[in-house]
């Protein structure tokens, strides 16, 4: 990311940023900087955004803790898996940390986010916990599935988050089906369903993405496209593998999703043309650091060289350090003081987590079925729902 202007001539690092990220937002006002993206974005059927940004140098720092928490989230995974204290299916998110936060910033928890099983990161930006995350990583009770769902199943209704799902593609007809709600109780929001490359030759896919655009759902399909499914990589699965344009009929766009600012800008404004026109789907080209899952050890299909390049040159975390540089918001010794304040959070959390007990047996026949739920619930409101559709 480069940097094109300072709007602001105030000089602002002159304390720790984290003094800075409390002073700004209890001030209520700060110093714009607008930054342009990456790489321009490119759009299907539709004219891109600008690749000018706005953001605030609170902004920028929270992005830099936040997408740094995560990563060591994720690190920390990789051991608790190894040590056994995590077991089970486990696929971590390391490297694409951008897509989750950038996301965040345009939205509401009033908006729904629905995923599939690489959900650890984007639970955290919905405002879980890392005690919560944890938990539920090594099956205890303070999950925020209650031990029960593990690493492929986080979920947090009361901030739109309608989980992590284990079938591949799944996902989507039911974000589609939030979108649904969400239109016919005339909320003004929307749902993003987030899919991977591998993900995105399901047919189940293309179903939803159709009667979406048939009702003019509030949908907007996100392909995180890291470039490899479970080992296999995209040019070989896909013989269109420009994700963004396979709607056809459906407007796309495609996003660096290395950089947070591109992802903030991309997700705003599909936000607003999905309100007024309907489903959308944006291709975040991202990368994962780690193999597909645990048991892939994610070098077999791609050179080591290939993920170092990548960490070196499109690294979200770097980008944003290097941003904070050039406005000289901090120093490289108060950001290591982030990292080592980020270290000490996750210990303590994993910490925390381990003192949670397991859920009693008795739990494998609860949150199965509710009661007085069925097709019957749907005739008195037949009406109503025809009433909403085009």
């Amino acid at each position: 990311m480069a940097a094109v202007r300072r709007l602001s001539a105030v000089p602002i690092r002159r304390c720790h940023p984290l003094f800075l990220l409390r002073s700004f937002s209890s001030a209520g006002s700060e110093p714009t900087i607008t930054v342009e993206t990456s790489v321009p974005f490119t759009g299907h059927k539709i004219d891109p955004p600008s690749r000018s940004v706005e953001t605030t140098p609170s902004e920028l720092l929270s992005f830099f803790r936040e997408m740094s928490l995560m990563r060591r989230m994720e690190i920390a995974a990789d051991s608790l898996y190894k040590s056994k204290l995590i077991r089970g299916f486990c696929h971590l998110y390391d490297g694409q940390e951008a897509v989750a936060i950038g996301l965040e910033t345009s939205i509401t928890k009033k908006d729904a986010i629905i995923t599939a099983y690489r959900d650890h990161c984007i639970y955290l930006a919905r405002g879980g916990t890392l005690v919560e995350a944890f938990s539920e990583l090594m099956g205890r009770r303070a999950g925020c599935s209650k031990g029960k769902g593990g690493s492929m199943h986080f979920y947090k209704k009361d901030s739109g988050f309608f989980g992590g799902h284990g079938i591949v593609g799944a996902q989507v007809p039911l974000g589609c089906g939030l979108a649904f709600a969400q239109k016919y109780l005339k909320e003004g929001t929307v749902t993003f369903s987030l899919y991977g490359d591998g993900a995105a030759n399901q047919g189940q896919l293309f179903e939803a993405l159709n009667i979406s655009a048939l009702w003019d759902l509030p949908a907007i399909l996100v392909c995180e496209n890291n470039h490899y499914g479970m080992g296999t990589a995209e040019w070989r699965a896909a013989k269109s593998p420009a994700y963004y344009k396979r709607g056809d009929y459906v407007p796309g766009l495609k996003v660096d999703g290395m950089d947070v600012l591109a992802v903030k800008q991309a997700a705003k404004f599909a936000k607003e043309y999905a309100l007024k026109n309907g489903p959308m789907i944006l291709e975040m080209d991202t990368y994962r650091y780690h193999g597909h899952s645990m048991s892939d050890p994610g070098s077999t299909y791609r050179t080591r060289d290939e993920i170092s390049g990548v960490r070196q040159e499109r690294d979200p975390i770097e980008r944003v350090r290097k941003l904070i540089f050039s406005h000289e918001l901090a120093t490289a010794s108060e950001l290591k003081d982030i990292e080592k304040e980020v270290r000490k959070e996750v210990d303590d959390a994993i910490a925390e987590a381990k003192e949670s007990p397991m859920p009693d047996p008795s739990e494998l026949f609860t949150n199965v079925f509710v009661k007085g739920f069925g097709v019957e619930s749907f005739g008195a409101d037949r009406k109503e729902v025809k009433a909403i559709l085009p």
